[in-house]
């Protein structure tokens, strides 16, 4: 794991988020969530459902990754999304790679050599290409995880501590959960990096290894891109696993990130050109919290729609927003 530590300090103590790769790191987080839209279909109870079905069919659409560098290797997880031998996966899990060294795909007992398509170290998101594709290659299939509910079944599956084909349960905890990493460039780590991901928080059990891998439906649909997991402050970082708290990409910015890195090799973002902080509003005698406006780029879309320095933001559509970290 390749993502730098920040540490959010709160009356209770501390609580961190770390990237679930070989050497976790964490990061923080804040802001409470807004819950998604539904679809209209009940979400599957955890508890009631037969996953059996769900894990035969997603089981071959994600693969193991073993990183070799010239400072060592590491480990992690993909998910293959089409037949020409593409494989989306975490950036920093492969980021060590990208300028040098070498990238194994597993799938089962046969190993495979991969090249780097593109990284978005902005959203902790790369794409990887099978030097040799075989036959019978299992894509995954997407589902709009702008539909997802709190409470509905998920599962996770990936390589946690190098375990291959490892399934777990849960559910969906929180959508829209602000958590922020620093992120990795080319295998050097700088402060200016920032990688905030409007995370999918879930409670199936996600390890080191785990990175990159698949957290799907009941349908075994992609949901989301397993990248990050919770540890307690008083814990060995290096060593600890699993709390139930782990944190996933939205599988609609995953296909968004994939189909650019695919198409042209690279990614664009949107860009509202402000720079913010946590702060709050008055109304009607309430606190209401959210992203106090530090800076507007006058020649920006921000500037251009008469967002000013002093203003709050406290929604976006119909998502509340908490903090500047939030927006």
């Amino acid at each position: 794991g390749l993502l730098a530590l920040l540490l959010a300090i709160g009356a209770g103590g501390a609580a961190g988020w770390y990237v679930a790769n070989e050497t976790p790191q964490v990061s923080q987080s804040s802001s409470a969530p807004a819950l998604g839209n539904s679809d209209g279909k009940p979400a599957a109870p955890v508890s009631t459902k037969d996953w059996t079905s769900t894990a035969k069919k997603v089981t071959d659409s994600v693969v193991s990754i073993q990183v070799q560098t010239t400072n060592g290797g590491g480990q992690g997880s993909g998910v293959i999304v089409d037949d020409k031998g593409h494989i989306v996966t975490n950036n920093h899990v492969v980021a060590g790679a990208s300028r040098s060294g070498s990238i194994s795909v597993a799938m089962g007992n046969l190993a495979y050599d991969a090249s780097v398509v593109g990284t978005d170290p902005s959203s902790d998101l790369a794409v990887l290409k099978l030097n040799t594709v075989p036959k019978g290659l299992k894509p995954i299939q997407f589902a709009d995880s702008g539909k997802l509910v709190v409470g509905q079944g998920v599962m996770a599956i990936g390589n946690p501590l190098g375990l291959s084909g490892s399934v777990t349960t849960g559910v969906i905890s929180a959508l829209n959960r602000p958590v922020t990493t620093s992120g990795e460039r080319e295998g050097v780590i700088r402060n200016t990096d920032v990688v905030v991901t409007n995370a999918i928080q879930t409670s199936a059990a996600i390890n080191p290894g785990n990175s990159g891998g698949a957290l799907v439906n009941a349908n075994g649909e992609l949901v989301g891109i397993n990248s990050s997991i919770a540890s307690l402050p008083s814990a060995d970082r290096s060593q600890s696993g699993n709390i139930g708290i782990g944190f996933a990409i939205p599988s609609n910015l995953a296909k968004s990130v994939a189909d650019q890195i695919i198409r042209t090799g690279k990614v664009t973002h949107a860009f509202l050109g402000i720079s913010v902080r946590d702060a709050a509003a008055v109304k009607a005698g309430v606190k209401v919290r959210g992203a106090g406006i530090a800076t507007v780029i006058p020649s920006s879309a921000a500037g251009k729609a008469g967002l000013r320095r002093g203003d709050v933001i406290t929604r976006i559509d119909d998502t509340d927003i908490a903090s500047g970290e939030s927006l």
